[in-house]
């Protein structure tokens, strides 16, 4: 027969069960931690449960990740940090893509942001994986104070030269911003405009704002090569924005150039002197 003692451990055992709170629950609290120097931790690391000690984890994985992201971001607030202690309040990003396809329209846009806005995984739109695109377009066109886009088609890059068209296709996106901004961060570009300009080498890396016009520009260019798809199956243009894929030379050479196609780059330039 259990002794007194025995017996008041058991119900105090069974009492501690009673109350104790459910992994699912601990899980719940957990998110409501947000830095790892919080004193709730050691409430948390007291349950020696495995499934509390795994979700812990998690946790601090997580807050972690988040710091990190922070950090990131904040590195790539500097240049606008610079421009707003010059006195300038209002800063527009401004980049370009489709610069090096055979097929398509070179895109560029401008991009307001507010001032210190911040969304989170934004980034050169080629380091984010394409199922991100359309979340992060989404996020930047809301977030956005204003933004321009700028177009200029194939015919348009045959007369003047690509190089000459992106200049020509942000000149168009920065005239549709409004407000006018008082300085530009551009992505390895210089501009004929009298607003005060940064030329930023690998600048859709570095600036935020640059990667916001990034993101604009790639998912707008990459809606209409897929819209071409349909209008000119065969080349890919959905997988391959007009790039020299497989595929792409492959249609070329069954089909042909479409209207769309650079007469001045290659391939297409010797297909239309050797037809």
């Amino acid at each position: 027969m259990p002794s007194l003692s025995q017996v008041m451990e058991g119900l105090t055992s069974i009492t501690r069960k009673a109350t104790m709170a459910t992994i699912k629950e601990i899980k719940a609290s957990l998110e409501d931690v947000t830095d790892l120097a919080d004193p709730r931790w050691a409430d948390f690391e007291a349950d020696s449960r495995s499934g509390v000690q795994k979700a812990i984890l998690q946790r601090k994985k997580a807050i972690e990740a988040e710091a990190a992201e922070d950090e990131r971001l904040e590195t790539m607030l500097r240049y606008e940090r610079e421009a707003y202690n010059q006195g300038f309040q209002v800063l527009a990003g401004i980049d370009e893509v489709g610069r090096g396809p055979l097929a398509g329209p070179v895109v560029a846009a401008a991009v307001i942001l507010p001032k210190g806005c911040k969304i989170k995984h934004l980034n050169d739109s080629k380091k984010i994986p394409k199922s991100k695109h359309e979340a992060i377009y989404h996020e930047v066109m809301e977030q956005a104070v204003a933004v321009g886009i700028g177009i200029k088609d194939a015919k348009i890059i045959d007369q003047v030269n690509i190089y000459e068209a992106t200049k020509l296709a942000m000149l168009e996106a920065l005239g549709k911003l409004n407000p006018v901004p008082q300085y530009l961060l551009i992505d390895a570009m210089k501009l004929d405009t009298p607003i005060p300009q940064q030329s930023i080498i690998k600048g859709d890396a570095n600036s935020l704002s640059i990667a916001a016009a990034s993101i604009v520009a790639k998912v707008t260019r990459d809606r209409l090569m897929a819209d071409y798809d349909q209008t000119y199956p065969g080349y890919g243009f959905a997988k391959n924005a007009g790039y020299g894929t497989a595929e792409h030379l492959e249609g070329l050479e069954k089909q042909g150039i479409t209207p769309i196609h650079r007469k001045t780059f290659e391939p297409i330039k010797s297909i239309l002197k050797n037809p």
